[in-house]
């Protein structure tokens, strides 16, 4: 539904290599949909580049540039072969999404949701006044040719050497797998024009070189890999920080309810003991009452003596 979200061009990165120089390249990423597009890009050695922006949003059929600075560096890499690779990742986003919005979760592919992802290498190239350095594949006709052959003695001496070196050149691998056209022999400086302490120390040199190539590669996954692990913590961080926030909002809410009901209980301890003191004092009033049921004494005894004048006045 999505498929070729985003155009990139160019679609490989081209450098111009000059020793502690920094070099740049530009790429532009046009939105071919009808959609708003977010897109991030990622790098194997994010140490040795600055891309900047590294996060955006492009609007339907528009389109947005990013800049990719090389740091400086030494010297160049063996036969000017970079193994370094870039990811760019696009995915449709909301209208109202910007910048500030984009994280890592948006290009995450678990629930399913559709992003495009080109994978783009580096390529040295060297500026047109250093033919030396430009790269294995390409020949110059600018280098210098030796058609004169080595004495015998010299091959004799430095064969293992030579032989060393020209696989050094002749071995080189590129990214995918396949091993690049090689320089050929006219191509490469005769051995016989070094002393045997020169060539010792090329050797050197080259076996120099590659270890440092192969602790930078280990050291640029090792920085990968902190980095996404530290993306990950940050992630678990802020997720972490959200359910403790809900916990203590539900807590709240919890506290709220039992001094409800904790004041509704006190109330209604108070309306039961009222109500039994006015049973008591209606219960008092009622036994009072019944005290007090029947004649005076004074009465009867009122009563009898006039009863007892009035007999004897009639009998006489």
């Amino acid at each position: 539904m999505y498929s070729d979200l985003v155009e990139i061009a160019p679609r490989e990165l081209k450098f111009i290599f000059e020793p502690k120089k920094q070099s740049s390249c530009t790429i532009r990423l046009i939105n071919k949909s009808q959609n708003h597009v977010a897109f991030k890009v990622k790098t194997t050695s994010p140490k040795k580049y600055c891309v900047r922006p590294n996060t955006g949003i492009i609007k339907p059929r528009t389109s947005c540039d990013f800049t990719v600075t090389m740091q400086a560096q030494k010297a160049p890499p063996p036969d000017m072969a970079c193994k370094d690779k870039f990811l760019v990742q696009c995915t449709v986003v909301a209208e109202e999404t910007v910048e500030e919005d984009i994280t890592s979760a948006m290009f995450s592919k678990d629930d399913g949701k559709y992003v495009q992802e080109n994978k783009m290498r580096v390529i040295l190239v060297s500026p047109p006044s250093s033919p030396v350095l430009s790269p294995i594949n390409v020949v110059h006709s600018d280098l210098p040719s030796y058609k004169d052959s080595p004495r015998e003695d010299q091959v004799n001496g430095y064969e293992n050497i030579s032989s060393q070196l020209e696989g050094d050149v002749n071995g080189v691998h590129d990214h995918n797998g396949r091993y690049e056209e090689s320089l050929t022999r006219d191509q490469v400086n005769p051995l016989d024009q070094n002393t045997p302490k020169e060539l010792d120390e090329n050797v050197k040199e080259l076996r120099k070189e590659n270890a440092n190539m192969q602790m930078e590669g280990k050291y640029a996954q090792l920085e990968t890999r902190k980095h996404d692990e530290e993306v990950e913590l940050v992630e678990d961080v802020a997720s972490m920080k959200s359910k403790i926030s809900e916990l203590e909002r539900k807590l709240s809410e919890a506290k709220d309810t039992i001094s409800r009901l904790t004041e509704e209980k006190k109330f209604t301890a108070q309306e039961r003991e009222s109500l039994q003191r006015e049973l008591v004092m209606l219960t008092s009033k009622k036994g009072g009452r019944k005290v007090r049921v029947g004649f005076p004494l004074l009465y009867v005894v009122t009563v009898a003596f006039i009863s007892m004048v009035f007999g004897y006045l009639l009998h006489y």
